[in-house]
């Protein structure tokens, strides 16, 4: 089944290709949606569906959620919706797939970038068809990807006093704007180290099992994994001591867990 979701989702790639969409606002200007998500939303609906009968979904356009099933789709159309609006590569379309919740495969593809991240559990994980595994930089030399929950502010403060904590102890830190991207890149040994606050299941499900099946860990608030169903601070590293270091830092400006459900 992966080299089917493979190839739907490459053909829903054509949809972002085309400069002819618009853009809408959800919930302020920070959070984008546009016509090509939609259209991507509808073409994966479908033909997952037709692929897997009996199905549910969940995604991030037109509250699309369905849990009950045996197998839920996860899926985010465009994340990196802002990037993808102004004509930054830096965006990825995002199919996760859960049996009784727990992932079964996951594929990111970037189409601007020219890359197609994929993993099945237990088979380990390709960017372009090719095994990756993350990178064995200790904590002190990894690069940090991480936001500052752009779509919940009230949180921004806390957000950069466990960046600067990060950053005063490891080599330096990174943006792309897309978390599942960023989750990839850290799977393929480009980065070490990712925090954010808040991410929604359909940021980061997909890429979860791509940064997993690369041997990379993947944590939040309470070190266990995050469900594929539900927000989540999510925290992620190449390394199990560096996923401790993360998590410590976190926890000083956390102790009492999150403060959203």
């Amino acid at each position: 089944m992966l080299q089917e979701v493979i190839d739907i989702v490459r053909e829903a790639a054509a949809l972002m290709v085309s400069d002819h969409f618009t853009v809408m606002q959800k919930d302020g200007l920070a959070n984008l949606v546009t016509s090509s998500d939609l259209a991507v939303q509808h073409f994966l609906t479908e033909r997952l569906a037709a692929l897997l009968p009996g199905c549910g979904f969940l995604c991030e356009e037109e509250d699309f959620r369905d849990l009950e099933e045996e197998y839920v789709w996860i899926i985010d159309p465009i994340d990196g919706t802002a990037n993808y609006s102004r004509g930054i590569a830096d965006c990825c379309i995002s199919v996760g797939l859960a049996r009784r919740g727990e992932l079964e495969l996951g594929v990111v593809y970037s189409p601007r970038r020219a890359e197609m991240y994929a993993a099945e559990r237990g088979r380990g994980a390709t960017c372009n068809g090719h095994p990756i595994h993350v990178s064995d930089r200790p904590f002190s030399d990894g690069i940090l990807c991480t936001a500052l929950s752009l779509y919940r502010k009230e949180y921004a403060k806390v957000c950069s006093d466990i960046i600067y904590d990060l950053y005063m102890q490891t080599n330096d830190v990174r943006r792309w704007g897309s978390a599942a991207l960023e989750l990839c890149l850290l799977a393929s040994g480009v980065v070490e180290l990712f925090f954010e606050m808040r991410l929604q299941p359909w940021d980061f499900a997909a890429a979860m099992l791509v940064l997993q099946e690369a041997g990379g860990r993947i944590a939040t608030w309470n070190g266990a994994a995050p469900s594929p169903f539900r927000p989540a601070l999510v925290i992620a590293a190449n390394r199990p001591d560096s996923l401790g270091a993360l998590l410590a830092a976190v926890h000083i400006h956390l102790p009492d867990g999150v403060p959203y459900k």
